[in-house]
């Protein structure tokens, strides 16, 4: 009798770690920056929450630096269900969604309360970006500010919208191609994980990217200029597999929803200050350019014909964006 009680409680105390273990959820995330960018710090203040609020039953795995994927095949492995989360810039989602895009025209959100009206949830230009993607079988979680988009460049310094023709320059975007095309230049497709590489060994004379990347990526080590051409807002999204959603319960969700909508909030608000921080830190590693009005202007008509490019590839919707852009102050 005995041994039948204890092998009972045996029993249950198994029966009670596996429905134990059947209840934790697991969502991975994969993210291509490190931990320490403010993209990582971002995602790890989500986790902290989802983790607490969940009472364990919401587990969140991050894997930086590209350790399962790489940017461009986020929205893949996302969509197809190969991995529950990921971060990746807006711009991979051109292939299927190309209005996203609307965010890389140049000098189409030239002023930060353009920026912050254009993504603020609910807006007219961020319900029809969101819903482009969920038709791909990833749903937008939250936004991630990342910056401007300025230009790396070797000796001598791009300044001038001239300075741009016949360089090789990674670009990170279609429509960031269409830009340095209309410079004159010859673009690179290139993940953000293969700069450094890229930039060491003259595989491309200059590259567009981030101000927080120049210093998270040690950028500076192998490229001697920034001009703050802040010609582009760089925007991350984190998306989830939209079954892995629709999977998860009601509390959940709205403990997710909850997270996801502060943690968005608290990086927008305080972008600025990340930016100005990472350009100080550059500023004493290399040379800082900044543009005078009047040379702005130039880079602004020398990429003009960029935006009947987007519209061409965008159609309807990418046109409506384009208006909607123009109507913010």
């Amino acid at each position: 009798m005995k041994k039948f009680l204890l092998g009972t409680v045996t029993a249950l105390a198994l029966v009670g770690a596996t429905l134990s273990a059947t209840a934790e959820t697991t969502l991975r995330v994969t993210l291509q920056l490190p931990l320490k960018h403010h993209l990582g710090q971002n995602m790890l203040d989500f986790k902290k929450e989802v983790e607490s609020k969940s009472g364990g039953d919401l587990k969140i795995e991050i894997f930086p630096s590209a350790q399962l994927y790489k940017d461009k095949e986020v929205p893949q492995a996302v969509s197809s269900g190969a991995v529950e989360m990921g971060i990746a810039s807006l711009a991979r989602f051109a292939g299927t969604a190309p209005a996203v895009d609307i965010f890389y025209v140049p000098f189409m959100f030239d002023s930060p309360s353009k920026v912050k009206a254009a993504t603020a949830p609910g807006s007219a230009i961020r319900k029809g970006l969101d819903g482009a993607i969920l038709k791909t079988g990833a749903r937008i979680l939250w936004w991630q500010a990342f910056g401007s988009a300025i230009v790396l460049s070797k000796n001598p310094a791009i300044k001038l919208p001239a300075d741009m023709k016949g360089k090789k320059v990674r670009v990170f975007g279609k429509t960031l191609g269409d830009t340095v095309n209309a410079l004159g230049g010859a673009p690179t497709l290139m993940s953000g994980s293969k700069q450094f590489l890229a930039y060491q060994r003259g595989t491309v004379d200059a590259g567009m990217t981030g101000i927080t990347a120049v210093k998270s990526r040690k950028l500076y080590e192998v490229m001697d200029n920034l001009t703050l051409t802040r010609h582009a807002d760089i925007e991350f999204v984190v998306v989830i597999n939209d079954k892995v959603w629709e999977d998860l319960s009601d509390k959940n969700k709205a403990i997710i929803s909850a997270a996801a909508l502060r943690v968005e909030k608290e990086l927008r608000d305080k972008m600025s200050a990340i930016e100005a921080s990472a350009l100080e830190d550059v500023s004493s590693k290399m040379k800082v350019i900044d543009l005078t009005r009047e040379e702005r202007a130039e880079w602004k008509a020398a990429t003009k014909p960029v935006v009947d490019a987007f519209i061409k590839r965008s159609g309807d919707i990418g046109a409506a964006m384009v208006k909607a852009a123009g109507e913010l102050k």
